[in-house]
């Protein structure tokens, strides 16, 4: 009987049980997979607690790879022995078989290992959206100074590299020593340890006093007053995550006092709505990662059982780069 890692009632991970699910046949429009390796991302910890509610019982996790067994009507742009990988919603990957729409699972290329694959999706798509898509008003040139919190995470060191790779200047800010030199060696300009640093007066001294265009911020609450200090005028403020908890509400009237300052808040879904939007976005991450430009560091692998410890782990800030859970 396929398993699969599901809660009954938000919370803690003490939560998460491991359960035997019966699986079916896809019906229109979906595909069922057999998982090689799951990923591990903050928004299964939301989910878990209910800060992203939905329907219980919930089986948990959001990007996967390993190997469709069956194609519903209608699917044609995958077939059954396909290796494929996806960041899909709704939830469901922390299992070792799921039926699931078809719509963002992607034909994996062959020189894309299961483990990467799942380590990379949903957060190379993510850096994709934000470094592709979310930018300034004037844009982004090289040369250019942006600021990306915790950037010694999954999201992060992809965006470092990919920073690079595009000639911006990324400035990272990390909760240790050792995540600031991790992220300076995966193509971070400068690193901040913003346990010891002021990072706001750090990001006026690397730039000159100009501050940076852009903020990358998935910290929430605890980053984002001091980021809208961080920008120029006309800068923009992207909130992707609430780590540290949601941002409260604020006067929309010191964004014209900081600057004229523009906030976002993005998600990975609005992007991959439609199958060609994904299908784009994953062609230009598996060119990125192809190229060798940028490299998916998977520090953690934990057993699809142990995923309440993996939970754990990433709460406590104990995890860098992809983490995946394996059936």
């Amino acid at each position: 009987m396929p398993s699969a890692i599901q809660i009954t009632a938000f919370g803690g991970p003490e939560q998460m049980k491991l359960v035997e699910l019966p699986v079916g046949e896809p019906g229109p429009g979906e595909i069922r997979i057999r998982h090689e390796a799951c990923g591990l991302n903050y928004i299964d910890v939301y989910q878990r607690t209910g800060l992203y509610a939905n329907p219980l019982p919930l089986t948990l996790g959001m990007e996967g790879a390993g190997i469709v067994e069956a194609v519903g009507p209608g699917v044609t742009h995958l077939a059954a022995g396909d290796r494929a990988a996806y960041a899909s919603s709704p939830p469901g990957a922390y299992s070792t078989v799921r039926v699931m729409p078809a719509r963002n699972v992607v034909q994996l290329p062959d020189g894309i290992d299961f483990d990467t694959a799942a380590g990379m999706m949903l957060k190379g798509l993510t850096a994709q959206y934000l470094l592709k898509k979310t930018l300034p008003v004037e844009g982004l040139h090289p040369g250019d100074f942006v600021l990306f919190h915790a950037a010694a995470g999954g999201v992060g060191l992809i965006a470092c590299q990919w920073a690079r790779a595009l000639g911006l200047q990324l400035i990272g800010t990390a909760g240790s020593a050792a995540k600031c030199e991790l992220a300076l060696a995966h193509g971070a300009a400068h690193a901040i340890d913003y346990s010891k640093e002021d990072f706001v007066a750090r990001v006026k001294a690397i730039t000159g006093g100009k501050g940076v265009k852009v903020v990358y911020d998935s910290v929430g609450k605890d980053t984002f007053d001091k980021s809208l200090d961080c920008l120029q005028p006309f800068g923009l403020m992207a909130s992707f995550g609430n780590a540290s908890g949601p941002v409260p509400p604020f006067a929309p009237g010191i964004l014209g006092a900081k600057g004229s300052l523009y906030v976002t808040r993005q998600t990975l879904f609005t992007h991959i709505a439609t199958r060609e939007a994904t299908q784009a976005m994953a062609d230009d991450l598996f060119a990125v990662v192809g190229s060798g430009a940028v490299k998916i560091r998977l520090d953690q692998r934990y057993p699809l059982a142990e995923a309440a410890q993996a939970h754990r782990d990433l709460e406590a800030r104990k995890t860098t780069g992809s983490t995946v859970l394996v059936p």
